[in-house]
């Protein structure tokens, strides 16, 4: 099939392959990061890790929307659903991340009417068959999904569903790639930018990391030789002491993306502090309701109490966001941490590190040394 098939082609693979390992990188170690969830899983099932030079590093960095997700808004996910009346619609995999003492699956469990759908349009339907009921959809995920969480939004206030409401966790990556830069824990040498939240924002929203930071960036695609032309671009940026965008992913990614899903994002939302689960408090890296919208935003609905937060004890899915640590270096993977038995985000959702290295990883001790910091190099 034209746009698969084309795209895991084992002799193009091995020509790209072959291309990289004539490369002469004098004993230098190239790290590069992806920031898509997409994107670890398929470096990880296609094996990618072990066919490229060993002077090549690939670092999974905090592209995984669920992974993100603080631990408070998890939190007040949960204190929300206990409302009397409330019905708490959310994607599938956020139903099983663990907050301080409960998750929403436990709390269905126990009663709360918790419910998973596929898309914020199925909350909306929800809504308007229980009109005697508190709705509220727990909105999560980067560019990709805000704005059908906005367009969703357009269409209660057009059809005048009043009992319909978001809680609002959406997160936004240019800013915190530009923390993860100017925290400088890890020394990086390109990023592998998202394919799905490009589409939205467009390859012109990277400029402004690579012209401060000097740091490469490409946008790619998710098939085997998309991550390699991609990989291979970033190589030749770092090696000839060059900082660009590139866009590998031009069948999908426009250089100003989808400037109507922009406009509607824009129209509902704005930007706000928000707090990253390991990477604490973002400036302007979160979607809060503009004034005019707040009335569909479940946080001035409902009066929060003040939450004690708690993160399980062990868990480093925050330092493996920021690519500070590898899964096998966590004392609590593959030993109390599972799939079966999550204890951190990272474990629980499908484009989580830790879940990608449990499938599909097996051979951990290859990555002992960990990642090396600006500081130290």
């Amino acid at each position: 099939m034209k746009y698969l098939d084309e795209y895991r082609d084992p002799q193009l693979a091995k020509e790209l392959l072959e291309r990289l390992r004539r490369k002469d990188f004098s004993k230098k170690e190239i790290r590069l990061m992806e920031i898509c969830g997409t994107h670890t899983v398929a470096i990880f099932r296609s094996g990618l890790k072990e066919l490229l030079p060993p002077e090549i590093r690939l670092i999974s960095g905090p592209g995984c929307p669920v992974c993100v997700t603080a631990n408070e808004d998890i939190d007040r996910a949960i204190w929300l659903s206990g409302r009397p009346g409330v019905i708490i619609t959310t994607f599938g995999d956020l139903a099983r991340v663990p907050g301080s003492s409960s998750s929403l699956n436990i709390e269905r469990s126990r009663g709360a009417d918790v419910r998973i759908v596929y898309a914020t349009l199925d909350a909306l339907e929800i809504a308007r068959a229980n009109p005697d009921r508190e709705v509220i959809f727990i909105g999560i995920g980067f560019e990709t999904t805000a704005p059908t969480i906005a367009a969703a939004v357009q269409q209660a206030r057009r059809l005048g569903v009043g009992n319909f409401s978001v809680f609002s966790a959406h997160k936004l990556l240019p800013p915190a790639m530009r923390a993860l830069l100017e925290a400088r824990e890890v020394n990086l040498d390109g990023f592998i930018c998202p394919g799905h939240v490009s589409t939205v924002i467009g390859a012109n929203a990277y400029r402004e990391v690579v012209q401060k930071y000097r740091v490469p960036c490409v946008v790619t695609g998710f098939e085997p030789l998309d991550i390699l032309q991609g990989v291979s671009l970033l190589i030749d940026q770092a090696l000839d002491g060059r900082a660009e965008v590139e866009n590998q992913y031009r069948r999908a990614v426009t250089w100003e993306g989808n400037v109507a899903a922009q406009k509607l994002i824009e129209e509902i939302f704005e930007p706000v502090d928000s707090t990253w689960r390991g990477m604490g408090v973002i400036a302007k890296s979160g979607l809060g309701f503009r004034q005019g919208w707040k009335k569909f935003d479940a946080s001035e609905r409902f009066a929060m109490p003040e939450i004690q937060v708690r993160e399980h004890p062990g868990c480093k899915c925050g330092e493996v966001l920021r690519g500070i640590m590898r899964p096998p270096e966590c004392g609590l993977f593959r030993t109390v941490c599972s799939p079966q038995t999550p204890k951190g985000p990272c474990m629980v959702s499908s484009e989580g590190t830790c879940g990608a290295y449990y499938r599909y990883e097996k051979d951990t001790k290859r990555y002992e040394n960990p990642p090396q910091s600006r500081r130290e190099r």
